[in-house]
């Protein structure tokens, strides 16, 4: 069970001790009203932080082929050049959060801030892909900072009755940046050129800095003890690396020991990774959280579905510019309806699986998602965007509609409620590493050789069989909501979610999801939860 106090209905994080640039300013979970200018400012900074992450994640694979051509690369490199920044992403997520309850949230916010900016500018200026891809490591490990940090400060800071308010602003508004980060990583490609898609990070970060340092207090975790599971977080990061590095030479490599002795070494780290978390007393990933039959089902769903997106948005791109023969800007602009839809109807769809359970949408969704990906193959040389990518897109921002708010709802409503943020914080780098998985893989399951993507008529052929494994990814993921998922959501406190040995109280409360919004295609939306009265 977790360590966490009891609380009020609507406060989800432990009591936290707040202080401003003059010393402790109030005791207590947070005043700040949403209406007010400080609640205005704390928005701002969150946003803006996030908002580097998010952008970042959209607007580097619009600029692929152009990072490919002008540091002369391979396939093999634009793989990296995505999955160094989620390797370091996914594997420290979790512990950037607990960093922040401990060190105070602004603090460690801030440096994951300057530390994403100075990446950025390292990426920016890189010259030659081995600086680019370590630039992008290092960008990770900033962005597994003020990613969790940014919604700690609006969970730490708001009022109890005005955090959801927080929150739902806080989502939509990283939505909206989101869902333009496509279009203008495009306009950056086509225009100053693919180092702006980096160095656009640094502004931002001039602006959030001093607003969060002038105008967010500093907040920490006041019970927050134990050492730090970095251990965990190191084996975790060094075996998704050796598999992401096997596979991704296999290509060219072929069964050589250089692909051998990494795959292999992928699995040991995996298997020590498992033990040094059961065996510790305060682990990273309490393993624990999987006694929910629930919850791991869930999990399951979201490995199959955020593989099938990261492998279909890395790839994608690569076929309009390639084979379509877009833009850069036009094949951002082309992937605008799947993000815009999710920022428009997510919340209903959110509304409507809370009435009907999450089987039916983590079924139907799937399958939807699954359709468009097959529709996509009529992408070829000369295809139109009305008459062939349009209807694809819809089809799948459909199907990203009906699934991923009720796959956020169900996994914080499948465990205890005090370990709702824990929960929602693994699902999100469980589907970060799904995505970073896929992009290795994927090429080498479709047979892209390292220059592929030189060739229209060979990258378009291996797309036409890579889809169908997105779709099957899908198809996995349907049959596992429709088999695996209970049709009502997990009660909360009660039934499976409560720890062993630990009475269900009288009447559970059920942990429901804050963020409104949704429209990031690489991870469902971190949530902290808020308990129903």
């Amino acid at each position: 069970m977790s360590d966490a106090p009891k609380k009020s209905p609507k406060e989800s994080v432990r009591p936290t001790a707040v202080t401003g640039p003059e010393g402790p300013a109030a005791e207590g979970p947070g005043a700040v009203r949403v209406g007010t200018p400080a609640g205005r400012w704390v928005l701002l900074t969150a946003v803006l932080g996030s908002g580097m992450a998010m952008l970042d994640s959209t607007v580097v694979n619009v600029a692929l082929p152009r990072i490919g051509a002008d540091l002369d690369a391979d396939l093999a490199v634009l793989q990296w050049t995505v999955n160094a920044y989620m390797l370091t992403l996914a594997g420290l997520i979790l512990l950037g959060g607990a960093l922040g309850d401990r060190f105070g949230r602004r603090r460690v916010f801030v440096v994951g801030v300057v530390w994403f900016a100075l990446a950025s500018l390292l990426c920016g200026l890189a010259p030659n892909a081995g600086v680019l891809i370590a630039a992008r490591a290092l960008q990770g490990i900033g962005g597994a900072l003020l990613t969790p940090g940014s919604l700690a400060l609006i969970q730490a800071t708001f009022h109890p009755d005005d955090r959801a308010r927080g929150v739902g602003a806080w989502s939509g508004l990283g939505g909206v940046a989101s869902a333009i980060g496509p279009f203008v990583g495009g306009w950056l490609v086509d225009g100053p050129g693919w180092r702006w898609v980096f160095l656009i990070n640094l502004p931002l970060a001039a602006v959030c800095v001093p607003v969060a340092l002038r105008h967010v207090p500093e907040t920490r975790d006041v019970r927050a003890r134990g050492r730090f599971d970095v251990l965990g977080a190191v084996l975790g990061a060094l075996a998704l690396g050796a598999v992401t590095y096997a596979l991704i030479a296999a290509p060219d490599k072929g069964a050589s020991p250089w692909v051998i002795g990494p795959a292999v070494a992928g699995v040991l780290f995996g298997v020590a990774f498992g033990y040094v978390e059961r065996r510790r007393a305060d682990p990273m990933l309490p393993l624990t959280i999987f006694s929910s039959h629930q919850f791991t089902a869930v999990n399951a769903v979201t490995v199959c579905v955020y593989a099938a997106f990261g492998g279909f948005f890395f790839l994608s791109v690569l076929q309009l510019q390639v084979v379509a023969g877009y833009s850069a800007l036009a094949a951002g602009t082309a992937l605008l309806p799947t993000t815009v839809l999710m920022l428009l109807l997510s919340a209903r769809s959110g509304e409507l699986g809370q009435r009907i359970g999450p089987r039916l949408p983590l079924t139907v969704g799937p399958l939807l998602c699954a359709a468009g990906m097959l529709l996509m193959t009529r992408v070829t040389a000369g295809a139109g965007y009305w008459r062939d990518v349009l209807p694809a897109l819809i089809v799948l921002g459909l199907g990203m509609v009906v699934l991923v708010a009720p796959l956020t709802a169900t996994v914080l409503a499948s465990v205890d409620v005090g370990r709702a943020g824990l929960a929602s914080g693994v699902n999100n780098a469980a589907a970060r590493a799904a995505g970073l998985v896929a992009v290795a893989a994927l090429p080498l399951l479709a047979g892209m050789g390292p220059d592929a993507y030189r060739d229209a008529g060979q990258f378009g052929d291996t797309f036409r069989r890579a889809m169908p494994m997105c779709a099957g990814a899908l198809v996995v993921a349907a049959l596992i909501g429709w088999f695996a998922v209970r049709k009502e959501p997990a009660a909360g406190l009660g039934g499976e979610a409560a720890e062993a040995g630990e009475a269900a109280p009288a009447e559970p409360r059920i942990c429901r999801p804050e963020c409104a919004y949704h429209c990031g295609v690489s991870a469902p939306p971190l949530d902290p939860g808020t308990v129903d009265d």
